[in-house]
C-alpha cells in the first residue's frame, strides 16, 4: 500500500501544535512586562502613604538617599530604620562621600511638619541643596 487512502475513507490526521502564534504571544507578553516594569516608581526608601500632588513630576532614584518619615514619627535611611543620631552621621558620611549629593524626602502624608522640618535643617546645614520632595500624582478632578 502506498500512501494514498481510497476515495470515501476518512484519513486522521496527527495534531500539531502550531509554533508561531505561540512565539508571538510569547513576546507580546514580555514585552508588555518589560514596559510595566518600566513603567513602576521605584522607591528606595520604606512604604509609605504618600501627599498628593498635582505637580508631580517624575524622577529617577538613581545616585541618591531616600529618607522616610513615616506616620509614627520614625526616620529611615533608604529602607533601614535609624535613631536622629545616625540620621546625623549618615548625613555626614554621605556628604564626604558623594561629590553631587541628592536627597529624596519620602513622608507620609501623615508624618508631623516638624519632623520634615527637622530633615530639611540638616540637610540645608550639610550645604545640599538637590532636595527632592516625593509625591504620588493627584487625579485630575479632585481637590
Amino acid at each position: 500500500m502506498s500512501g494514498i487512502s481510497p476515495p470515501g475513507s476518512t484519513v486522521k490526521k496527527k495534531a500539531r501544535i502550531e509554533i508561531i502564534p505561540l512565539i508571538d504571544v510569547i513576546f507580546f507578553l514580555l514585552a508588555t512586562f518589560v514596559l510595566f516594569t518600566l513603567s513602576l516608581n521605584k522607591s528606595q526608601g520604606l512604604k509609605v502613604a504618600l501627599p498628593q500632588s498635582s505637580t508631580s513630576e517624575p524622577r529617577d532614584p538613581a545616585g541618591s538617599v531616600t529618607i522616610s518619615i513615616t506616620a509614627e514619627g520614625t526616620l529611615a535611611w533608604d529602607k533601614d530604620p535609624i535613631t536622629l543620631d545616625e540620621f546625623l552621621l549618615r548625613l555626614e558620611r554621605y556628604k564626604m562621600a558623594e561629590p553631587n549629593p541628592r536627597i529624596l524626602i519620602n513622608g507620609d502624608e501623615n508624618a508631623f511638619f516638624s519632623q520634615a522640618i527637622y530633615v530639611f535643617d540638616e540637610v540645608r546645614k550639610k550645604n545640599i541643596n538637590k532636595v527632592f520632595i516625593e509625591t504620588k500624582i493627584r487625579p485630575p478632578g479632585s481637590s
